[in-house]
């Protein structure tokens, strides 16, 4: 089972019309995770080669947050609480990545979720433990989620 999540129109890391975004494409791989491909641009480097940290932060916090969004209909929006990150070796730009992300717990208001990013070697490079909090009700409930951007977008 693969699914594609649907994009939006300005993220940084999922926006299909964002001119300085990732444009990363989110796949529903089982019940509970979510992967992505990329190839981070250099010019989202830190250090000559180096992925900036907070870029890395970026994506696990996507991920881990895409988990939990579900069908296209109907997705659980959440923000972050907290995100417990663990760089464990440099993040290469311009090299092809494997991004994961996978459900914790979940609760009625809550969930947890790890995310993690490895080279194409399987390498873990850097992950993730996200505390994830419902987006109020009030916030969404009326929203055309289409007329927002949020659907499926064609590959380029």
């Amino acid at each position: 089972m693969k699914s594609a999540q649907p994009n939006s129109l300005n993220c940084f890391v999922c926006g299909v019309k964002n001119p300085i975004g990732l444009h990363l494409r989110f796949y529903e791989t089982g019940p509970g995770e979510v992967t992505a491909d990329c190839t981070v641009p250099e010019q989202y480097q830190g250090y000559p080669g180096i992925v900036h940290g907070g870029v890395v932060a970026a994506i696990l916090d996507e991920i881990a947050g895409r988990t939990l969004m579900g069908a296209e209909d109907s997705p659980r929006f959440m923000f972050t609480g907290r995100l417990d990150i663990r760089y464990r070796k440099n993040v290469p730009v311009c090299t092809p990545l494997r991004l994961v992300g996978r459900v914790s717990v979940t609760r009625r208001r809550t969930a947890t979720a790890s995310s993690a990013i490895y080279d194409q070697d399987g390498r873990l490079l850097a992950d993730a433990e996200a505390l994830l909090v419902d987006v109020p009700r009030e916030m969404i409930q009326n929203s055309d989620l289409e007329a927002l951007g949020w659907r499926v977008y064609p590959e380029e």
